[in-house]
Order: C-alpha cells, then sequence, then structure tokens
C-alpha cells in the first residue's frame, strides 16, 4: 500500500511538472497556429492578408523566445538542481571618462541618456545568445514537447473512449490513462538533458561576454586611475606645495633680516623649520595613501593589522594567510578593507568588526563583519559598486550580507594559485 501511494504520488507531481512543461514548449507552435488561423479566416483573396500572420510569427517568436528559455532554466534548476547559466550579455557600467565622454561599452557619447540608450539596444540585439534561443523554441516542441505530452494526452484519451458505449472505446481510453499513469513520472525529465545540450552558452558567447568583461574593466581602470591622479595632484597643491611656498617665503624675509633684526630672523627660522616638518609629514602621509609602506616591507596581513589598530573601530584580524600576494592583488584588498571598514564607522555607525583572511582551494577568502544598523546595499554609482568593480580586474566576486539592523558581512574572493 505504502508503494502504491508513493508512486500515486510521483505519478500526479509528474502529470503536473509534465502539463507545465508542454504548455512552455508548445507555447511559440500555438502563436504560429494562430497565424495560421488568423491568414486562413482573413481569405486568400485579400493579397495583404499574408502581413499581419507574418508579422505575429515573427514579433512574436522573438518576443516569446528569451521568456521561454527563462522558464525552462527556472522550471530545471528549481526541480533538478541542475544550474545552466543564461549566458545573456550584460550591460556593463556607463562610465564618463575623463574627456568628459561617456563609455558605454561599444562607443563614446555626450550624455549619459544617450549612452544608456544606445548601450540597450546594441546589447539586446547583438546578443549570440537570441540565435540559441531562437533554436531551442524551434527543437523544444520536436524533443520535448512530445515527450512531455504523453501524460496529458494519455489522460484525454482516456476521458474521450472510456465515455463512450462501444467496448472498442473503452479499451483504448483504459490504455490512454495505462499509459499516462505510467509516463507521468518520467515524461517530464527529459527537460533537462535537452535544456542542458541547447540551452548552456557556447564557447563563442562565453569569449564575448568575456570580452565586454574586459573592456568594463578598461574604463573602470582609466576612471580610478584619472581620479587618483587628481586626487594626488589636489593633494599636493593644497597641502605640501602651499607650505613649500610658505617656507621659501619665510626664508627668504629672514634672509632680509639677519642683518637687521636677528631676532626676527630666527624666528622666522623656527617657523620655517616646523612648515618643513609639517611637508615632511604631509608628503609621508601622501605617499602611505598611495601605497603603505608597511604594505610593501611586510604584507597584507600586517598592513590590515596596522590598519586596524589605527581604526577607531574595535577591530579584530584574524588570519593564515602563509605567502606573499602579487603587489596588484594585495594593494586592491588592502584598500577595499580601509573602505568598508570606513563605511562601517560613518555609515553603519559600527563599534566593532571582525577582519578574516584565509586561502582555499579557490583563492583568498576576506571577510568583514561589523555590528552596525546593517541596511548596506551595492548601488550603480555608490562606493560599493566601485569596489566590486575594482575587484573584477582580478576576476575577484564582492558579496554582502546586510540585513536592516546588521550585522553587515562582506565577503571578498579573489582567485589565486594554492
Amino acid at each position: 500500500m505504502r508503494q502504491l501511494s508513493s508512486w500515486l504520488a510521483r505519478a500526479g507531481v509528474g502529470f503536473v511538472r509534465a502539463c507545465v512543461v508542454a504548455a512552455i514548449s508548445m507555447l511559440v507552435p500555438a502563436l504560429w497556429a494562430a497565424a495560421v488561423a488568423l491568414g486562413i479566416w482573413w481569405g486568400a483573396g485579400n493579397p495583404w492578408s499574408w502581413v499581419a500572420p507574418v508579422a505575429l510569427v515573427c514579433g512574436g517568436t522573438l518576443a516569446l523566445s528569451r521568456p521561454v528559455c527563462r522558464m525552462v532554466r527556472f522550471l530545471v534548476t528549481k526541480w533538478t538542481a541542475t544550474v545552466i547559466p543564461a549566458g545573456y550579455r550584460e550591460a556593463g557600467p556607463v562610465t564618463r571618462m575623463s574627456t568628459g565622454y561617456w563609455w558605454n561599452g561599444f562607443s563614446y557619447e555626450r550624455t549619459r541618456r544617450d549612452a544608456l540608450l544606445g548601450q540597450k539596444w546594441r546589447v539586446r540585439w547583438r546578443d549570440p545568445a537570441n540565435w540559441r534561443d531562437l533554436r531551442f523554441t524551434a527543437i523544444a516542441p520536436l524533443t520535448t514537447g512530445v515527450v512531455v505530452s504523453l501524460p496529458p494526452a494519455g489522460v484525454a484519451v482516456a476521458v474521450l473512449g472510456l465515455g463512450q458505449p462501444e467496448s472498442a472505446a473503452r479499451v483504448v481510453g483504459a490504455l490512454g490513462l495505462v499509459v499516462a499513469f505510467a509516463s507521468a513520472p518520467y515524461a517530464w525529465r527529459c527537460v533537462e538533458p535537452v535544456a542542458v545540450r541547447f540551452l548552456r552558452p557556447s564557447p563563442a558567447m562565453a569569449l564575448a561576454d568575456r570580452v565586454d568583461e574586459l573592456t568594463a574593466q578598461r574604463a573602470d581602470a582609466t576612471v580610478a586611475q584619472a581620479a587618483e591622479i587628481r586626487r594626488i595632484e589636489r593633494d599636493l597643491h593644497d597641502g605640501a606645495q602651499a607650505r613649500l611656498v610658505g617656507l621659501g617665503l619665510s626664508l627668504a624675509t629672514a634672509e632680509k633680516l639677519m642683518e637687521t633684526d636677528p631676532d626676527q630672523a630666527k624666528t622666522l627660522m623656527r617657523e620655517a623649520r616646523a612648515g618643513a616638518t609639517a611637508s615632511l609629514t604631509e608628503l609621508r602621509e601622501l605617499v602611505q595613501g598611495i601605497n603603505p609602506p608597511v604594505l610593501n616591507d611586510r604584507g597584507l596581513i600586517d598592513a590590515v593589522r596596522a590598519l586596524a589598530l589605527d581604526s577607531p573601530l574595535e577591530a579584530a584580524v584574524s588570519a593564515d594567510l602563509q605567502p606573499r600576494l602579487d603587489p596588484p592583488i594585495e594593494s586592491a584588498l588592502y584598500f577595499a578593507i580601509a573602505e568598508l571598514l570606513t563605511n562601517a564607522v560613518k555609515h553603519a555607525r559600527a563599534t566593532r568588526a571582525r577582519i578574516s583572511i584565509t586561502h582555499d582551494d579557490t583563492g583568498i577568502v576576506i571577510d568583514v563583519e561589523d555590528d552596525g544598523r546593517g541596511g548596506a546595499g551595492v548601488r550603480a554609482d555608490g562606493g560599493l559598486a566601485g569596489l566590486r568593480r575594482r575587484l573584477t580586474v582580478f576576476d575577484g566576486t564582492l558579496e554582502i550580507t546586510s540585513p536592516a539592523g546588521g550585522p553587515t558581512r562582506v565577503r571578498m574572493m579573489v582567485p589565486c594559485e594554492s
């Protein structure tokens, strides 16, 4: 009895799934049938009767192909836990260059609106995945659609046959019922191999996605480099340069007063010496902002520990990273941690933070967790989005978990050799 109940439950679930897959697979053929019916109803005598059916077939197929494929991927993932990457070309960030123009991944535009509009249509219509989706919508009815139609077709034959008085019709109806129950637990499973075979990204599509990603990274690197140069120029102009100019004036005045007013000249010399000390301190801070000396001398872990000591947070650092990383990766991770600690103090109002640096089979994993108020999110023009883009230069990822009320946890992963 238990086995029978289990079989009936599997058959019921399989029947529902088969009906769902059949409806999705036959959606585009149903559109074609509706176009043919429209052409017949319009009449062959009208010379323009073919325009509406052709427009319906072409436009409807293009409009339905991507939603159909998305639904198939979703069902396969939900029912079988097999994840099929979509492989659609994603729109990269629209970035303003140092020249004032906006780069959208394809061309330079004068305004952000023009850049977004041009990017939207070029990404949509130049995506190689369009042809893959159209191919699947043509193949699915002839493969998956035929198989998954067995359970509902068997039930339909059973309903029609068992309702007839003739014995032959009842036999056919009974056979239809047997076919429906026997195929229901297994018919829907054919959607997985077909979807994996025809919906996964091709090597050309993967290469195109990689090229787009590298193009966006190049634009981000250009913008970041220009911003860093402007920051260094501003700090030098407003800080050390102004102090050095004042130092030169003080020394020139002291030179003139050396014979007539030695006491005033000595006072100016003391002020000049203090100004030189302050200028040296500012220059050291500026150089440390470009690349901290402790990072060059001691590596990432010691630099992060020094950063935690200087932070107003009560920060704890745990690490098991032994080998030194490449300098660009160490620098990117160091400043990423520094930015996260700054955000925790400035926006989350946190009091404690925990930094964990580990090395696993995939690469470097860094977790930064604070006890702030949470609610952090990635905005297109926010600092976390820029941080994510800087990590993608090294094929790194950034994941944020920040519920309202906290805590906020940020995980950064950068692949590297073991």
